[in-house]
């Protein structure tokens, strides 16, 4: 079954979380309205409310109550790429102006937080403690994966260490507890709590990996932003790791055309082409696999449902789209 055909199990529940995050995003100054209306309308593929509902039906599902905890995991991702695009000084996500691009990164931090604060507010229809505490927990793990991440700008010694706890912060948490609040919210087996969230975390592991080889093969048209962006904002992501590892040469290239400032006007298409041929794009590609792996074998101990196959199909998408 295509993507496509799952979310169409699922489409009037998708238009009632997207009916509660308009909602959600409502406020009273017209430049954060507008600010937070465009985000929303940017779209997305809304995967962490789609884990949620499919976790769900492990449990007591119930989508007036599940809209609660899809809407502020939604709202979470949301905010985060907004502070991104102000980090990384981004004018393009999607092919579309970004907020700091189209205002100012002032303008853009206030939306990020207004929508942090609204997606804390919306949490609070559930009164167990333990929602809270993993939400609370996700979003502090984000903040430090973007800090390491402004930390280790430009650091070209780094290790793969380093680079897979990061990932983890930044990306894989938040898919992981989409699928263990969507169990826990809809009142479901403790263990299949645990399995869901081994699976959303070695899903994200993937995804963000995949991720990292498409901003080195992808062109300006599929990325929505140029290529090799992460490269060039000095961020070291995998392909890149394993290449400066495996070839000195490489990383003597990339210190030298990339200092620690923002080359704007830099061609960097040598530095993509020594990392396509250095085996790194494959090396990248193996490791996605392995994490795509260990997240089929923790929906291995699910029980057979149609759920279960479609958690398995949309992790095989995310971890081989191509863009």
């Amino acid at each position: 079954m295509k993507l496509a055909e799952i979310y169409m199990q699922f489409q009037s529940d998708i238009t009632i979380i997207e009916k509660e995050l308009e909602t959600t995003v409502q406020a009273k100054n017209e430049i954060l309205q507008e600010a937070a209306t465009q985000l929303l309308k940017a779209g997305g593929k809304r995967i962490r409310p789609v884990f949620v509902l499919l976790a769900a039906k492990f449990g007591q599902y119930n989508i007036e109550e599940l809209k609660h905890i899809a809407v502020p995991l939604e709202l979470i991702h949301m905010a985060s790429l907004v502070h991104d695009d102000v980090i990384d000084d981004a004018d393009l996500r999607r092919g579309e102006k970004t907020i700091k691009s189209k205002w100012d990164n002032r303008v853009a931090m206030y939306t990020g937080d207004f929508i942090f604060g609204k997606a804390v507010e919306t949490s609070t229809f559930f009164s167990d403690p333990k929602i809270h505490q993993i939400l609370s927990n996700a979003m502090l793990e984000m903040c430090l994966g973007e800090i390491e991440q402004i930390r280790d700008q430009y650091n070209w010694g780094q290790n793969f260490r380093v680079y897979l706890r990061r990932i983890k912060r930044k990306t894989a948490l938040l898919i992981a507890v989409s699928c263990q609040l969507g169990v826990l919210a809809a009142k479901g087996d403790n263990q299949i709590q645990r399995d869901l969230y081994q699976f959303g975390y070695n899903v994200g592991m993937s995804f963000q990996i995949t991720d990292d080889v498409l901003d080195f093969v992808g062109t300006e048209k599929q990325l929505g932003k140029p290529a090799g962006g992460d490269l060039r904002q000095g961020n070291v992501t995998l392909p890149a790791l394993y290449a400066m590892h495996h070839d000195m040469k490489i990383k003597q290239l990339i210190e030298d055309r990339l200092a620690t400032n923002y080359p704007e006007n830099i061609d960097i298409s040598p530095l993509l082409n020594a990392i396509k041929q250095s085996g790194g794009i494959e090396y990248s590609i193996s490791i996605s696999d392995q994490y795509l792996k260990k997240a089929y074998q923790a929906l291995q101990r699910l029980p057979d449902t149609k759920e279960k196959t479609y958690l398995r199909e949309i992790a095989t998408y995310i971890g081989k789209r191509k863009f």
